[in-house]
């Protein structure tokens, strides 16, 4: 069996497992039975960091994925004492006025119903999940800082935030005497790679651990042309056309995981983990293969030239400036 490995989240003393558990699929696409199934196995495989939304739920309804995760916590068995719980706010809820984004009013009520459809009294890294252009920093950390005064959230993370955006929070945050973010989830995958530019760089910076989602790309980078060949996956839409546009680099990389005696996914998920500044990518699995799939990454090391190839068949970013300038 796998053994987890264990990292810290940015500069906080919170310890958490290298794949993080995304719950996205928890609803729409995996039932109740089986969600507590598949988090039942992560916690079996030493996964402790659970990721989840307020608007997760599509076809179930906005909430309709933390109260599956909420009623799975109500197990009990250890089941909460042994999850690091993350959820965000930021989408709106409703149709009414700050029912949404990130004034102290929506983080108020948004944190409570959070708590409400989680069955728990705290969550552990509550995350902004996009930056809010209309609220000033000092109002945010003010309702956060509330929040943990209150004993409902112990620390604060963002999500899709630019590096500025990074810097600025942990700077509103320094000159408030407070801890700000510990995280930032970034799209970032061996065919989105932006992040490297500069939220990269400005996270390690600023003692931000980066969580990396849609590690597969939409699960262009799980065997994608292999599994269209035996009939297993159609692609319609932006991923169809993403795929034709890449469908070199693609082809390329499937043949040297082959190489590599390894999944294509399997590849995909490693390489993030060897990335400096990421503390792990989401895995969202909608069954419990697709988790056994995602932990199997742990065994898979890369070595300075299988490092090389894929930078060479997926150009990446020199920090910035050097990216694009001296």
């Amino acid at each position: 069996m796998t053994d987890m490995q264990y990292t810290q989240l940015g500069r906080s003393g919170l310890k958490v497992s290298r794949l993080v558990l995304g719950t996205m699929n928890f609803g729409p696409e995996t039932s109740a039975e089986d969600s507590f199934a598949i988090m039942d196995a992560a916690h079996a495989a030493g996964i402790n960091y659970f990721d989840t939304a307020n608007v997760y739920g599509r076809s179930q309804g906005r909430g309709a994925t933390e109260s599956i995760i909420g009623d799975w916590l109500a197990q009990g068995d250890g089941r909460r004492e042994r999850t690091v719980l993350a959820t965000k706010l930021y989408g709106a809820m409703g149709d009414w006025p700050n029912e949404g984004k990130l004034s102290a009013l929506n983080i108020r009520r948004a944190l409570d119903a959070s708590l409400k459809r989680l069955q728990t009294d705290y969550i552990d890294i509550y995350q902004f999940h996009h930056v809010d252009r209309d609220t000033p920093w000092d109002e945010i950390w003010q309702a956060i800082d509330v929040a943990i005064a209150q004993g409902k959230i112990l620390y604060a993370g963002s999500s899709n935030f630019a590096g500025w955006h990074i810097a600025t929070a942990q700077a509103e945050a320094r000159s408030r005497g407070t801890l700000g973010l510990v995280s930032e989830q970034s799209i970032y995958n061996l065919l989105t790679r932006q992040v490297e530019l500069e939220v990269l760089p400005a996270a390690q910076a600023n003692g931000v651990g980066v969580i990396a989602w849609s590690p597969l790309h939409g699960g262009l980078l799980g065997g994608v042309l292999r599994k269209q060949n035996e009939g297993r996956r159609r692609l319609e839409g932006r991923a169809a056309e993403t795929l034709a546009t890449h469908r070199d680099a693609i082809e390329a990389y499937e043949s040297f995981a082959a190489d590599l005696g390894h999944e294509p996914g399997d590849i995909a998920l490693a390489w993030l983990l060897s990335r400096p500044g990421v503390t792990g990518p989401i895995i969202g699995p909608r069954t419990h293969e697709q988790l056994e799939a995602g932990i199997r990454a742990l065994d898979v090391h890369l070595d300075e030239a299988a490092l090389a190839r894929l930078d060479e068949i997926f150009p990446g970013h020199k920090t910035a400036p050097e990216d694009y300038a001296w």
